[in-house]
């Protein structure tokens, strides 16, 4: 029998149990070493603010309605999009994977993961880089997504609102493309550690307020070529567009929730003609689409890695026993100001 982690109710994680089946002759069984939490989509559902507990996503017309129950209801299967394993077993016509590789992937908080070969061959782990490494695919993916979007050229200058674990990755591959990067956050391990790092050029406390005069200061009045906003927050994404030169774009990557307060979209975004660019994981920008998708951008994150272009390994501040989910969720929600990436390990 397997384990996965559920939300049974807001703010309240436990187990369930499933059978782990038996194998087809082209399919592999992979236990999960390492998971990760996602502080932003997946506490969205730990929370209770997730708009799928409370409306109904119709797939069809890709519309959020009230017209029907909501599309996810506690008890429910924690979200879950940040794993590697090792591959235990494998079909009898399975060749291009043997038990002990490791794999990355996105299959939930739980103990086994069964896949198919042509799916997991494609997500093998290089055999050089830390398995614990394999859970930043997905989150790679979404702020690889973001920089696409951005389309920086090499001088410009970049501002990064929110230094989360995604943020941390668009500063670290803004500046790997030749940006200026400010980095601005409201909480002093974030900052610190983006600038100890060397992945951004100026750090911006937000608690100090006028972060926009600051950058239209260090941009000889001119503004930020572009400005990605990776918080989630109202308030940060009418800083960031406040912050944005004339006629330039501004990219938004974080979970907003709820009502859209502290936006004020008839101020600069409108005087300043702002391009606001959705960068959703569930797409590309239309004319990259027969270059890139998904799978390419989780490669060539788990790729860059590997090759020591990008360094993520100092995101991980928390390593909690699976068993110890609970406190993990409790880390990852009320303390921002003291982890960054949670691991859950299934190890222990």
């Amino acid at each position: 029998m397997g384990q996965v982690l559920t939300i049974q109710e807001p703010f309240k994680v436990g187990f369930d149990e499933y059978e782990d089946r038996p194998l087809s002759e082209s399919e592999v069984r992979i236990q999960t070493l390492y998971s990760g939490i996602s502080a932003g989509t997946e506490l969205t559902a730990y929370r209770g603010s997730n708009p799928y507990l409370h409306k109904f996503w119709n797939e069809k017309d890709r519309l959020f309605v009230t017209s029907q129950p909501p599309s996810k209801q506690y008890p429910m299967i924690a979200f879950g999009y940040e794993e590697c394993g090792r591959v235990i077993e494998i079909g009898n016509q399975v060749t291009q994977l043997k038990p002990g590789d490791c794999v990355y992937g996105n299959w939930g908080h739980r103990t086994y993961h069964i896949a198919t070969e042509e799916w997991a061959a494609a997500r093998l782990m290089p055999e050089n880089l830390d398995p614990m490494l394999g859970i930043f695919n997905v989150i790679t993916a979404i702020a690889y997504n973001g920089i696409l979007d951005a389309a920086i050229r090499l001088g410009e200058t970049v501002a990064v609102f929110g230094l989360g674990t995604p943020g941390q990755m668009v500063a670290q591959m803004a500046k790997r493309s030749g940006a200026r990067v400010i980095g601005v956050d409201m909480i002093d391990l974030r900052l610190d550690l983006a600038q100890k790092m060397g992945w951004i050029d100026v750090a911006l406390d937000a608690r100090r307020g006028r972060i926009a005069e600051r950058i239209k200061e260090l941009t000889d009045n001119r503004g930020a070529d572009v400005v990605i906003e990776v918080s989630g927050s109202y308030a940060a994404l009418h800083e960031a567009i406040r912050a944005a030169a004339y006629s330039a774009k501004a990219i938004t990557l974080g979970f907003f929730q709820a009502q859209g307060c502290d936006l004020y979209l008839g101020e600069e975004f409108h005087h300043n003609r702002i391009n606001i660019v959705c960068s959703q994981i569930g797409g590309v920008s239309p004319e990259l689409t027969y270059r890139w998708n998904r799978r390419r951008l989780e490669q060539m994150g788990i790729r860059l890695q590997a090759e020591g272009v990008l360094n993520f390994k100092p995101l991980i501040t928390h390593v909690v026993p699976f068993c110890n989910a609970a406190e993990a969720y409790r880390i990852a929600d009320q303390e921002p100001d003291k982890a960054i990436q949670v691991v859950l390990d299934f190890n222990n």
